[in-house]
């Protein structure tokens, strides 16, 4: 059974729900406290006065949910890390070495899964740093801009609210930035943060224990409508451990002929690289397509092509895009302060969700997840 990103997702996608709702959450308590009283002569001045209160009960929800998601995770690498290594018994079972490995029966390792965690925390913990003062500075920017437009004749207060509301829903909680400089909303860049790390496990339990039997060598599948990260390293064989780069090797048979005197096998196999080097280079990101599995010399062929005519890496793209339309407005739908400003961004949802139908009815190779529409989904 080979080992694969997507044996994680539903782990991932449970710990997301944390992040959907903490952001739900969020914009929730800033349309009340911005609702609150807003046909008062005075609401500017006692918006600026409640902004500790707002502060205090955005901390509360950003501590919760910082120490909800790293227990959660810690879990779910646990849980990860196991079934990779089960994909690596499964895969080898009919062997001998699938057997010796089956009888070890050892719990996943606990220095691998503790090391992950960690890195998972320490990337995340300027996302909850931000949350309060993005928070905070935006609730103050709106009152300020808010309290200038009906003194101006512009328009009215609450019209005004909406607009700020609105803005802030469509960018989503927090707008993180990576070193990238790519933008993020809360949920998006956890998500994100939760699946690598999440699928990293899978990988390291399924390759921790082929390197404990001696299984040095690894094959990459070979997927539909791959990325042109992933693309290079198609169906080529990597090592577990090693120098980088192609190379040629001598290596034993996998079934070698039995008897006290026979003659040991041997053939030449062509590695593209070392894991560790296709992996930096893009292999396995979030949402890959691509699976590893165990490459026994003289057994294992190489994957057959995956062709899908009449749909391109462009059109996943565009699928991508279309989603990231429909989480924007049904964030906005979540930040209306009235019916009518609800029905307007419903309308939006529906059109969108219109075009994702279309998209996916003209290029049959493509899926619709709804659970990529939601808000806060990364993939």
């Amino acid at each position: 059974m080979a080992v694969s990103p997507a044996m994680a997702e539903d782990l991932a996608a449970a710990i997301t729900r944390l992040y959907e709702d903490a952001e739900l959450a969020i914009i929730e308590r800033i349309r009340r406290a911005l609702a609150q009283g807003i046909d008062s002569p005075l609401w500017a001045e006692i918006k600026l006065r409640s902004i500790g209160d707002l502060r205090e009960a955005v901390e509360h929800v950003a501590n919760a949910l910082q120490t909800d998601a790293n227990g959660a995770v810690a879990q779910a690498l646990a849980t990860a890390y196991g079934r990779g290594r089960q994909a690596a018994v499964a895969e080898l079972g009919a062997l001998d070495i699938g057997r010796e490995l089956h009888a070890r029966r050892i719990l996943p390792n606990a220095p691998s899964v503790d090391r992950l965690a960690a890195s998972y925390a320490q990337d995340t913990r300027p996302l909850y740093q931000r949350i309060t003062r993005a928070v905070v500075d935006t609730y103050r920017n709106v009152v300020s801009r808010v309290s200038a437009g009906p003194l101006l004749g512009i328009e009215t207060r609450r019209q005004a609210s909406q607009r700020a509301l609105d803005q802030l829903a469509q960018r989503g909680v927090s707008g993180f930035t990576d070193r990238a400089g790519r933008n993020w909303e809360l949920a998006a860049y956890a998500e994100m943060a939760v699946r690598s790390v999440t699928a990293r496990a899978a990988i390291e339990g399924h390759t921790d224990a082929l390197a404990e039997i001696g299984v040095g060598l690894v094959i990459v599948s070979d997927a539909p409508l791959e990325c042109p990260l992933c693309a290079q390293w198609e169906g080529e064989i990597l090592t577990l451990s090693g120098p980088p780069g192609p190379q040629a090797l001598r290596v034993e048979h996998a079934i070698q002929p039995e008897g006290l005197f026979a003659p040991t096998r041997t053939l030449a196999v062509h590695v593209a690289g070392s894991l560790i080097e296709a992996r930096a280079a893009g292999l396995f990101h979030p949402n890959c397509r691509h699976s590893l599995a165990a490459y026994l010399p003289g057994v294992t062929t190489r994957p057959p092509h995956h062709a899908t005519p009449g749909t391109t890496y462009e059109d996943t793209q565009r699928q991508r895009e279309i989603e990231r339309h429909i989480r924007r407005w049904k964030r906005v739908q979540a930040a209306a302060m009235d019916e009518a400003a609800r029905k307007r961004a419903g309308a939006k949802v529906r059109a969108w969700q219109a075009a994702q139908r279309e998209h996916v009815d003209a290029h049959p190779d493509l899926r619709r997840k709804p659970v990529r529409e939601q808000i806060g989904s990364a993939r």
